[in-house]
């Protein structure tokens, strides 16, 4: 079970609650812009005053509900101005939130509700709307935001329409804030539950660890139902002051985020990648790299490549969720964008290493612990990381919760990793992706599937090879690869996959490389909500592809 970190000599800073937080902007800074949401390609924008306003509102409503104190309240969203004033709404009436992926499927919705028990659930923007809002049981009583073709017991604008909460109540830091369900890539999602105090002291260390203040403004592009978003976008944005943009969707993303001129960018492996796709497909590398040879147009060249992203005002740029390739790190580098891996987990508030200020000598490093956090590594290399941020437990799973935690306190991470003099972390692994083949042989797909990714006509990789003589490598093209020759991607692949296999032990050699045609996304279930691939899912879908009988090396499938 967890420790009592709260006496931690690096956590003795009295952590204020959000709400605190935002009564003081609202008296202090209250005509001053703190949310802007785009709607129709107009943004609107909101005051501390205004977000306030509408919280109490939210309050009145689940107050006007006598529900008992911490009951779970859910909100089912992509991210929107809404979500953050029914966020503080459900704290200022004293409940708990639940936040579910907007990608989720009707298994899912249906299971966090359940496992819940959910008394309320908002509903906002979706992927596929309509659907998606029918998987939710009638017996649920729901209210949507004010988007289009959103189906709900009750609209916003009514639920609204109520006086605002006469009072400004603040709550114990030790009571539960929210129970934020994992993304499943392992199987059912589990409730991981945060006190204020746990949360808020990751929300409120991520200022000075990152250098966060009221001057800074961020994009809220990533899931807020995820940990990393919801902590060190919305949780540290009541502590530092700071603005926060939205996203229109997946369409305007770049007028979005051009909008924004973001000075703290946060993003994940997938998204760099097709950024970096994205540059190429408009400027082939061979032109890109002799222009970045010449002294003067080299700046002239990148700042035009960075204000195309819209990315060029930020002062810091970050990757997380999952390693990013270190030749990626290497390629935007090369244009001035220097971007720090960071890395922590649901349980654990995000908050554990970052590679924060950025060093070249340390790429492939996912940084340093931060300050309160303490990282050692077990007798099998896993990472284990002791700090006042970790969850309180799993939700209704006391044996979970205690598998997860050593006798002594340490959250036990399940990534392998080594630390090297400096006290910065490299992971290695998953212990659960680790497999064995039919000769006995441990392999450790990550570094494999790292070296794979440093081609950048490969966009998303399996290795495995469970029982199998030797490991497979299962991937799919870049976008702009599938639109070259069929024989000049084969030439690349193959130059790369014997580059790989003529560095690893025998065991690990691959026997060969199947292509498959279909992109893996959230929709057909072979990632998660974080752009993770759901291995297991993978495994067991294409079992046949995977243990297959072929005689060529490089296998072009319909799949």
């Amino acid at each position: 079970m967890p420790l009592d970190m709260t006496a931690n000599a690096n956590s003795t800073e009295v952590i204020k609650s959000p709400l605190s937080m935002l009564y003081h902007w609202e008296k202090s800074r209250g005509d001053e812009v703190f949310l802007t949401q785009p709607i129709k390609g107009e943004y609107h924008d909101y005051t501390w005053s205004q977000v306030a306003n509408l919280a109490r509102k939210v309050a009145t409503r689940l107050c006007e509900m006598s529900l008992p104190a911490g009951s779970r309240i859910g909100i089912f969203s992509k991210n929107c101005a809404e979500w953050f004033i029914t966020d503080l709404g459900i704290m200022m009436a004293g409940h708990v939130s639940v936040p579910i992926f907007s990608t989720a499927g009707p298994d899912t919705v249906q299971y966090v509700l359940q496992h819940a028990d959910v008394q309320l659930l908002f509903v906002g923007k979706l992927d596929n709307t309509e659907q998606q809002v029918a998987s939710i049981p009638t017996s649920y009583k729901t209210v949507a935001f004010p988007y289009p073709n959103i189906t709900a017991s009750q609209q916003w604008d009514e639920f609204i329409d109520c006086e605002p909460l006469r009072t400004s109540p603040v709550h114990d830091m030790d009571d539960v804030m929210t129970i934020i369900y994992t993304s499943g890539s392992t199987g059912q999602p589990k409730g991981v539950v945060h006190s204020y105090n746990t949360a808020c002291w990751a929300a409120r260390r991520s200022l000075d660890q990152l250098g966060i203040d009221e001057n800074d403004r961020t994009l809220s592009y990533l899931p807020l139902a995820h940990i990393t978003e919801r902590v060190l976008v919305e949780l540290s944005s009541y502590y530092s002051g700071g603005k926060i943009h939205f996203v229109e969707d997946l369409a305007t993303f770049q007028r979005d985020v051009t909008h924004c001129q973001p000075t703290l960018f946060i993003s994940v492996p997938r998204l760099w990648t097709k950024f970096q796709m994205g540059v190429l497909a408009k400027m082939p590398q061979k032109k890109l790299d002799t222009l970045l040879k010449i002294p003067i147009l080299n700046k002239v060249v990148a700042k035009k490549i960075r204000n195309g992203l819209g990315i060029n005002n930020a002062r810091l740029w970050a990757s997380g969720s999952a390693p990013l390739a270190p030749a990626v790190i290497e390629w935007f580098a090369k244009i001035g964008i220097n971007i720090s891996e960071g890395w922590g987990m649901t349980e654990n508030s995000a908050y554990g290493t970052g590679s924060v200020p950025f060093r070249h000598d340390k790429i492939g490093c996912i940084g340093k612990p931060y300050d309160g956090v303490d990282i050692r590594t077990s007798d099998e290399g896993e990472i284990q990381v002791l700090s006042p941020c970790n969850m309180i437990e799993y939700y209704l799973e006391p044996d979970k919760t205690a598998e997860v935690f050593t006798e002594d306190g340490y959250l036990c991470t399940g990534d392998k990793g080594v630390i090297d003099s400096d006290g910065y972390v490299k992971i290695t692994g998953r212990l659960k992706d680790i497999f064995k083949t039919a000769k006995g042989k441990y392999v450790t797909p990550a570094p494999i599937e790292a070296k794979f990714m440093e081609n950048p006509i490969v966009e998303q990789v399996c290795v495995t090879g469970t029982n199998l003589p030797q490991p497979v490598a299962l991937l799919v093209l870049s976008e702009g690869a599938q639109k070259k020759d069929k024989s000049a991607v084969e030439a690349s692949l193959k130059k790369t996959f014997e580059a790989i296999n003529a560095k690893l032990e025998s065991h690990q050699v691959m026997d060969r490389v199947v292509i498959m045609s279909n992109e893996w996304s959230i929709e057909n279930d072979l990632l998660t909500p974080t752009l993770k691939v759901k291995r297991h899912v993978l495994e067991e879908r294409f079992v046949d592809i995977i243990q297959g009988d072929y005689t060529k090396k490089l296998v072009w499938v319909d799949a």
